[in-house]
């Protein structure tokens, strides 16, 4: 997804800063590049609201199950146990005379217990049964509709109000029918009405699937030109007895919003959030597909659509061996090894427990490393993990846990995994190697965590443990800031309003005297200039967001097509419409991912489609040479740098070739679309000696087709603010390391925005009102996520 509410920055031909110890000229170097990136290559003109958090909803922060876009309509779902009933093939067929006649008498139990309760009658709209399975078990759903005049009643029509009256109605109902099976363990909880659908309505989009061993494919309606509005179709996959199903989605892409469209799967053939897999929606990149594993024999999957059409999905099925206590978990005895949840990287089953022993010579201990570890289900509390969870050393752990590492007592580590029946997630890689507790990291530095680092991280400034345990009794170097805590952290963090020290002493006596304002530059006024009408500061930031200044024009107000200025701070794309023209809210529709990405802490490359607006710039046949981002279709965005050099060749746009949606230098792609330049237009002011208006337009000679991969950045107002400390990203195909070679894979570093006061001061006023200032957040480029 894109939630994260960053910044994005492209840099080219700069190499990313590695963490190291350094003297101020190399920190001023560090800088200096980094300003170089965000003046030269967009980053300056890339900007918050280009990942809007309420832009895309996460799957995870959908609407509950139960919500209901009719107001007036309660839909519960659920099961029901038929004892001494045997079951048949001819169950599976809706038009079977036995599953008819079987749903025809079960439908008639529900609908006069249901009549039989005073309350719930008058709402009362139908009862369906819509599946059977193994067991006998037969899936249900009951429908209420209340009047918008009654609805004050909904608080009274609930799960437990409708479980209360069938667990009371339906077996003495059932005895009346004088059937031949006993009703029981009935269940019932609301569920979303469009995911209720009736097999035996002639209208209705419900599908059956057999799965067995060789793979079968099924589509969503009208794959890959788009399903119709207002879809709400069904699949019913069943396996033999003995088997679990396995879905994999090959292609997903559907409206990135989960409370509008959405695909919802179930460990059921009953839409009931106790049984529910997960919820997902959005696109998917061929990198981070969707896969679903059932506990037993059934799975559900519900496609729900409002107006707006997408191209849907295609899916893989099969039978599959079922997880079992003997297939899951073992006894290990090597002194290092990998172990995985079930199926990983595929979402784990439902009702699973898994146990590993790890033994190794008496002596040694055990490290454990995750690389990847989500076990994320909504509402769970992570502090108790009374759901899915791992466990270890007596901890349960659960939720999204980067960089995890743990250490044993002693030469045994036992490693417990158990997911229950709702809500699967991606689960856990994780390595785990045998040490010497003597020596636990020979030729490293040991982390309290039991992490191994290199020696050369240890009191950088960095918290590369996870712990802060390398930064603790630290001598700091001169470019570095001791906090009260002793923590060493480079001199450019102070004042940054962001507390880098973890007692916030590094904010301390940034801010002016009591009864002064702060103006953006750094400056202290009077608190009696704030709002009074009058540019006091020189940026005009004493005037920002004032009611009283209304229709100044300051370099913090944003200017509207039609010249009107509106005083508020950041107004581009913020949902409200405040110039009379409405031009503050339009082309607000860049800056967005398509693709949803998983959160892998702990890796440089970048994945396919995460940065769809990076472009390639190739040199005649020397390959990559610099980066530019995409703002239109027609242009991109560079450096000056890159064109202005000795060669007058590099001035030649034919020279040029231009490489949107590329994620690998060396691999094929037909995602990837070539254009040669037409033309290249840089600053007329850039100096190549101080780098100051590095900046460069690139006009294609042919227009480029925007997708998945392919997608324009935003272009932020001139008076857009970005605060010391906002997080951004830089990406490229730069080198990986000082010294080191170009990257064949993208790659991407976070940092941030750095105060320009404190920036000047360390780069000895080389910074211009033309730059932003940005350093590596703590963990630099190793826990760029």
């Amino acid at each position: 997804g894109q939630n994260e509410g960053l910044t994005f920055i492209t840099g080219e031909q700069k190499k990313p800063s590695q963490k190291k110890k350094t003297n101020t000229g190399l920190v001023v170097g560090s800088v200096l590049l980094l300003l170089l990136v965000l003046a030269a290559v967009a980053g300056f003109l890339i900007w918050w609201f280009a990942v809007r958090p309420n832009s895309k909803l996460q799957a995870d922060t959908a609407p509950k199950l139960g919500a209901q876009r009719n107001l007036g309509t309660r839909v519960f779902s659920g099961e029901m146990k038929l004892i001494d009933a045997t079951y048949k093939p001819e169950y599976n067929d809706p038009k079977s005379t036995v599953f008819r006649e079987t749903a025809d008498t079960l439908q008639d139990i529900l609908n006069k217990t249901i009549s039989n309760d005073e309350f719930l009658r008058k709402y009362y709209s139908q009862s369906v049964i819509s599946a059977f399975s193994d067991g006998v078990t037969a899936y249900h759903w009951i429908r209420f509709d209340v009047p918008p005049e009654s609805m004050d009643v909904l608080n009274k029509l609930t799960a437990d109000r409708v479980l209360e009256t069938l667990r009371r109605g339906v077996r003495q109902e059932g005895t009346r029918s004088m059937q031949s099976f006993t009703i029981t363990g009935i269940t019932a909880s609301l569920t979303d009405y469009r995911m209720a659908r009736n097999p035996r309505a002639p209208a209705e989009c419900v599908i059956n699937l057999d799965a067995t061993s060789n793979i079968q494919r099924f589509q969503s309606p009208g794959y890959p030109a788009g399903y119709p509005a207002q879809t709400q179709c069904q699949w019913q996959i069943r396996a033999p007895a003995d088997k679990a199903i396995l879905v994999k989605f090959l292609h997903f892409y559907i409206q990135d919003s989960c409370s509008s469209d959405y695909v919802f799967i179930f460990d059921s053939l009953s839409p009931d959030e106790a049984h529910a897999i997960t919820q997902n929606c959005g696109q998917r990149p061929p990198t981070n597909p969707l896969e679903v594993i059932s506990s037993s024999n059934i799975m559900l999957i519900n496609l729900v659509t409002d107006m707006i059409q997408r191209p849907g999905f295609e899916a893989e099925y099969s039978a599959i061996p079922r997880i079992t206590a003997e297939t899951c978990g073992g006894f290990l005895t090597d002194q290092s090894g990998n172990i995985t949840t079930p199926h990983y990287p595929s979402f784990y089953p439902p009702m699973v427990t898994c146990n590993w022993t790890i033994t190794v010579p008496k002596g040694m201990k055990i490290r454990v490393k995750f690389s990847l570890f989500r076990l994320k289900e909504p509402g769970t509390n992570t502090q108790t993990c009374k759901k899915d969870y791992v466990k270890i050393n007596g901890a349960k752990y659960c939720g999204e846990r980067p960089g995890l590492t743990l250490s044993s007592d002693d030469n045994t580590m036992v490693i417990s995994f158990y997911s229950d029946g709702s809500y699967s997630d991606k689960g856990f890689s994780a390595q785990y190697k045998a040490y010497d507790p003597q020596n636990p990291c020979p030729g490293q530095f040991a982390c309290t965590s039991g992490l191994c680092i290199s020696k050369v991280l240890q009191c950088d400034g960095w918290n590369d443990c996870g712990d802060m345990s390398d930064e603790k009794k630290c001598q700091c170097e001169e470019d570095h800031f001791v906090c009260d805590n002793g923590i060493c952290k480079p001199k450019y963090w102070l004042c940054d309003q962001v507390n880098d020290c973890g007692d916030n002493s590094d904010e301390k006596g940034c801010t002016c005297l009591k009864n002064q304002f702060r103006c953006g530059d750094g400056t202290c006024m009077p608190d009696t200039v704030k709002c009074n009408g009058k540019k006091d500061c020189a940026d005009g930031s004493d005037e920002a967001s004032c009611k009283e200044s209304e229709g100044m024009c300051t370099d913090f107000t944003f200017t509207c097509k039609n010249r009107q200025c509106v005083n508020k701070l950041n107004a581009e794309c913020d949902k409200v419409s405040d110039c009379s023209d409405g031009s503050d809210e339009l082309g607000c529709d860049c800056g967005e991912r398509p693709y949803k990405h998983n959160r892998i802490v702990g890796g440089q490359n970048a994945d396919v489609g995460e940065w769809p607006w990076q472009v390639s710039l190739h040199y005649q046949t020397n390959g990559h040479v610099c980066g530019a981002s995409i703002i239109s279709d027609k242009w991109l965005l560079s450096a000056s740098h890159c064109f202005m050099t000795g060669e007058p060749s590099y001035r030649d746009p034919s020279n040029w070739m231009t490489y949107s949606g590329m994620h690998d230098q060396q691999k094929e792609d037909n995602n990837v679309q070539m254009r040669d330049v037409k033309s290249i237009i840089t600053h007329a002011d850039y100096n190549q000696m101080t780098f100051d208006n590095d900046i460069a337009l690139l006009e294609l000679k042919e227009s480029l087709k925007f997708s998945s991969t392919v997608h324009p950045v935003c272009l932020p107002a001139s008076s857009h603010v970005f605060p010391p400390g906002m997080p951004c990203w830089v990406t490229g195909w730069g080198a990986v390391r000082e010294g080191g070679g170009v990257s064949v894979i993208l790659q991407k570093a976070q940092v941030k925005i750095i105060n320009d006061t404190i920036c000047d001061t360390v780069t000895e006023g080389q910074v211009t009102s033309r730059m932003l200032c940005s350093g590596f957040l703590a963990g630099g480029v190793d826990a760029c996520q």
